[in-house]
């Protein structure tokens, strides 16, 4: 299962610092977003429809730009699904035990 959350914000709000608990998807929906990530040499202007990626364990600082913003943050499920032995992924229903969700 993937939870899927949904933020606003406005232009003159403070900078937002986020730690990423979990690999994370952060979509643009509308507006601009300065983001940047510590370690990363180069900053991120994302308008929409663009999307980063961002890793376990990362801190990520946005900021909107002059319309707001708009986006969604996806992270997936923390479980991994096993693999047959060439590595390929064993389909979910296939790879689901009773009694685990």
């Amino acid at each position: 299962m993937r939870e899927v959350r949904v933020f606003e914000l406005e232009l003159g709000e403070p900078v937002t610092a986020w730690r990423v608990a979990r690999p994370s998807i952060f979509k643009m929906i509308s507006g601009k977003v300065w983001l940047t990530v510590e370690g990363e040499h180069e900053d991120h202007w994302l308008g929409a429809g663009q999307s980063i990626e961002l890793a376990r364990g990362s801190v990520a600082w946005i900021s909107a730009g002059r319309e707001g913003a708009r986006f969604a943050l996806a992270s997936g499920s923390q479980r991994k699904l096993p693999t047959l032995l060439l590595g390929w992924p064993i389909p979910a229903w296939l790879a689901r035990r009773p009694g685990v969700v």
